[in-house]
């Protein structure tokens, strides 16, 4: 049974990877041996400076969800290049790292530092950045995306994918403005904004005000988004939002999803990317499948 897949030049042994922001640059996992049997792993975001996130409250949990606003933690690209990148190399699954720019000149600058390391296999733009002089993200803008997509494709030599968020009236204008620009493969959904109001003292429960909501509440909104990019762009699509069971990453494959990856879950249970995985194959051999091929995209009308 055939479960690889493949997005431009580089193989994955199966279609179950994390989604970034939910798996960390905790050592902690590394020491688990059935990691390496992932498709892929991807870190959470690499901005250019290292950036403290934001105050407290971050995480508030809601109805068949959670709401977050962690404000990407991280340590800067050169100390994850020099500290978090070895580790992450030496588990032997094939990384793809989640990068932001707070300017198309700070992507750049990411890419070129990128570039000069060794053991990666994408690079995720994280477009849910500020689009300079509007009040929109990039990834809210078509021009904006495909500009900054074609930018970074010129001088990436790794493969790249847009990461687009929910939060749009049409998706696959985003999805069509990426792939023009270049783009390799698309992932989606990101969070969708949202917040929660604690009523006895008539103020937001997270620290940021507002945050972004994942979990299985949003999953039938990123199914239906992953099915319009799939039936838009001829690239590979990465999709995401609510994936808790088997069952729930067959919906996104199905819908024509090239590779799934498992978020929230991870949270309640770091081995959930793994029940996913084996659920995947058990599926296929009931259904008597030999190729993954046969599963994506085999929705029927």
């Amino acid at each position: 049974m055939n479960i690889s897949v493949a997005i431009a030049n580089i193989t994955f042994n199966n279609p179950v990877t994390v989604a970034s922001g939910t798996f960390g640059h905790a050592e902690k996992y590394y020491d688990l041996e059935e990691v390496k049997k992932l498709g892929a792993i991807v870190p959470k975001t690499v901005t250019l400076q290292a950036q403290q996130g934001n105050p407290p409250v971050r995480i508030c949990e809601t109805p068949s969800g959670m709401l977050n606003a962690i404000g990407i933690e991280n340590p800067g690209v050169d100390r994850f290049i020099k500290e978090k990148l070895p580790s992450f190399r030496n588990i032997g699954v094939p990384l793809i790292i989640s990068i932001l720019g707070h300017t198309p000149e700070q992507f750049e600058e990411i890419v070129h530092k990128m570039n000069a390391a060794e053991g990666i296999a994408m690079l995720e733009l994280n477009l849910s950045c500020p689009n300079l002089g509007h009040k929109t993200l990039v990834a809210q803008d078509p021009e904006a995306t495909r500009s900054l997509v074609q930018r970074v494709k010129a001088i990436s030599k790794y493969p790249v994918v847009a990461k687009l968020s929910p939060n749009v009236t049409d998706i696959r204008d985003i999805a069509k403005a990426a792939e023009d620009g270049g783009a390799d493969a698309i992932s989606l959904i990101n969070t969708l904004s949202a917040m929660v109001i604690d009523t006895k003292i008539r103020k937001s429960k997270l620290g940021n005000f507002t945050g972004g909501l994942s979990g299985p509440a949003i999953r039938p909104i990123a199914v239906h988004m992953t099915h319009q990019v799939a039936r838009t762009v001829k690239i590979p699509v990465i999709a995401m939002g609510g994936i808790m069971t088997a069952d729930d990453a067959l919906q996104f494959l199905i819908a024509g999803a090239t590779m799934v990856a498992v978020g929230t879950a991870n949270f309640i249970n770091p081995r959930a990317p793994l029940d996913v995985l084996r659920g995947i194959e058990d599926y296929m051999k009931v259904h008597k499948m030999t190729d993954i091929k046969e599963l994506i995209g085999s929705l029927k009308k």
